[in-house]
C-alpha cells in the first residue's frame, strides 16, 4: 500500500521536483499495479537556501541502489525517480519523442487543476510525447501545489516524466518549451481597472524577464491571466530574446463560445461552424465576427437571416458570457477555459484544416488589417502544425465590423498607455475610455 509522509515545510523559496523515469527492463520492471502497491512517497524538509524535494523508494527492489542527493549536488530528484532509464531500450518507449518541458503558472488554481491532467495524459501533445510539468505557485498556494503534485504522481501517467513545483519563475521556467501563464490577481472590490493592470502587469513583467533568462529560446507562451492581451504585451516586451510572434493571449474560449451560440441559433451541431474570428481584446469590447464565419460552408448571414440578432444579441452574449457564467456558477469558468487552452495549443501543433482558421491574440506588428502596431490583438490565424502561425488575409470587412474593431483597438491602446512604465515606453498615463470589466475580474 502506498504511504505518504509529510513533514513541516515553511520555506518561502521552495520547490519540489518529481522525475518519473521508466526503468530499463534489465534493472527493474514495475507494472502499474505493482507501482501503486509499492510506491512510498515522502516529503523531507530542507534548509531555507535549498529547494524542497520529493523522495520515492521501491521497497521490493533491494538489489537496485536508490540514489540520494549529496549535500552539494545539483541533482533535483530523489529515490527511484533518479534511476536512469533508456527510452530506446523498451518497445513501449523507443518510438517516443524528445521530452517537452511545459511550465504552468497559477498551477494550484481551478483552471490548472483541469488542465494539468489533460497535459499529463497525452491528450494535448500526443501519446508518444513524454512531458515534464514545471508548476509555478505562490507562498500562499504552495501547500495546495504540493497536493496537485501528489495527485499527478498518484495518477501514474506513463508519459509524465517529471513534476517540479516552486514559487521562483527562474527555477520553474528553466528550459521551458511551452509557458502557460494562468496565474493573475483577480480584481477586488473598489479596484480600478488601472490598478488591476498595474498589479498584474508587474507579475507578467517579472515572468517575461524570467522566460527571457532561462526558457528555451523558441518557447511558446500563452497568456491566460487577465487582462490577458495587455499582460501578454508586457511579458513579450520584457523578453526581448524571445520572438514576439511566440506570445499569445488566449481568446480561444471566446471563439468557442461564439461557435456554440451560432450553432444553437442555426440548429446545427457546433462542428458545422468554422472560420470564427474574435477580433481585439479579451474584454466586453471583443468582436465576434459573424461576417466571415461559416455554417456548413456557407456564410453565417446566409444561414441565419435574423441579422439584428447577429449584431445585437449574439455579439452581446459572447462578450458577456463569462459574467453570466459567474452569476450562475458562483465563480469564473475553469473547465471550459482549460479546454480552450488545449484547443489553442493544438491549433499550433496540428495543421489547420484547409480553408479554416482560429483566433489568437498575437503581436500586431506587420498585420495586413490596418490595426495599430505594438498591441497584442486577437486576429484570425492559420498554422502548419509546427508551432508557428500566419495571419489570414482573405477576410472581408463591412462598416459594422470596422466600427467594432476600432472600439476594441482604442481600448487596447489605452491599456498600453496605462502600462508604459512596464513595457519600457515611458511614463504611464491611464485614460481608459470606459471600464469594460473582464469576465472573472470581480
Amino acid at each position: 500500500m502506498a504511504v505518504a509522509e509529510l513533514t513541516s515545510s515553511a520555506v518561502a523559496s521552495a520547490s519540489y521536483s518529481y522525475t518519473n523515469s521508466r526503468l530499463h527492463s534489465s534493472q527493474l520492471s514495475l507494472s502499474t499495479t505493482r507501482l501503486s502497491d509499492t510506491l512510498r512517497l515522502s516529503f523531507r524538509s530542507v534548509p531555507r537556501a535549498r529547494p524542497f524535494k520529493v523522495t520515492c523508494s521501491v521497497n521490493q527492489a533491494p538489489s537496485v541502489a536508490v540514489q540520494t542527493e549529496e549535500p552539494n549536488s545539483k541533482s533535483d530528484c530523489y529515490g527511484v525517480f533518479c534511476l536512469t532509464y533508456d527510452l530506446e531500450a523498451e518497445e513501449q518507449t523507443k518510438s517516443w519523442k524528445k521530452l517537452v518541458n511545459v511550465a504552468v503558472s497559477g498551477a494550484a488554481g481551478m483552471i490548472a487543476n483541469h488542465l494539468l491532467f489533460k497535459l499529463a495524459s497525452g491528450e494535448v501533445f500526443g501519446q508518444d510525447q513524454p512531458i515534464a510539468l514545471k508548476l509555478l505557485g505562490s507562498e500562499r498556494s504552495f501547500q495546495a501545489l504540493e497536493g496537485v503534485a501528489m495527485e499527478l504522481e498518484d495518477s501514474l501517467y506513463p508519459l509524465l516524466r517529471e513534476v517540479k513545483i516552486g514559487i521562483d519563475p527562474l527555477e520553474i521556467f528553466q528550459d521551458a518549451d511551452w509557458a502557460l501563464l494562468i496565474g493573475a490577481k483577480p480584481r477586488g472590490p473598489g479596484m480600478e481597472r488601472a490598478g488591476l493592470l498595474d498589479i498584474n502587469g508587474q507579475i507578467f513583467a517579472e515572468q517575461g524577464k524570467a522566460l527571457n533568462a532561462v526558457a528555451s529560446p523558441n518557447v511558446k507562451v500563452i497568456v491566460v491571466g487577465n487582462p490577458c492581451n495587455t499582460n501578454a504585451l508586457i511579458c513579450l516586451k520584457n523578453a526581448p530574446n524571445i520572438p514576439a510572434k511566440n506570445f499569445h493571449a488566449l481568446t480561444r474560449l471566446d471563439e468557442n463560445r461564439a461557435k456554440c451560440q451560432l450553432a444553437l441559433k442555426a440548429g446545427v451541431f457546433y462542428d458545422k461552424v468554422s472560420n470564427m474570428t474574435i477580433w481585439g481584446n479579451h474584454s466586453t469590447t471583443q468582436v465576434p465576427d459573424f461576417l466571415n464565419a461559416r455554417i456548413n460552408g456557407l456564410p453565417v448571414k446566409e444561414v441565419i437571416k435574423d441579422h439584428k440578432w447577429l449584431e445585437e444579441e449574439f455579439t452581446e452574449m459572447v462578450q458577456k458570457r463569462g459574467g453570466v457564467l459567474i452569476q450562475k456558477w458562483g465563480r469564473s469558468s475553469a473547465a471550459s477555459t482549460s479546454v480552450s487552452i488545449v484547443d489553442a495549443i493544438k491549433s499550433l501543433i496540428v495543421p489547420t484544416p484547409e480553408g479554416d482558421w482560429f483566433s489568437s491574440g498575437v503581436y500586431s506588428n506587420g498585420n495586413p488589417y490596418g490595426i495599430a502596431e505594438g498591441l497584442v490583438f486577437s486576429v484570425p490565424c492559420r498554422s502548419k502544425g509546427d508551432g508557428d502561425y500566419e495571419l489570414v488575409e482573405d477576410v472581408i470587412f463591412d462598416d459594422y465590423l470596422l466600427k467594432r474593431i476600432s472600439k476594441t483597438e482604442a481600448e487596447l491602446l489605452a491599456e498600453k498607455r496605462c502600462v508604459a512604465h512596464l513595457t519600457g515606453e515611458g511614463v504611464a498615463f491611464c485614460d481608459i475610455p470606459e471600464d469594460t470589466m473582464l469576465p472573472g475580474e470581480m
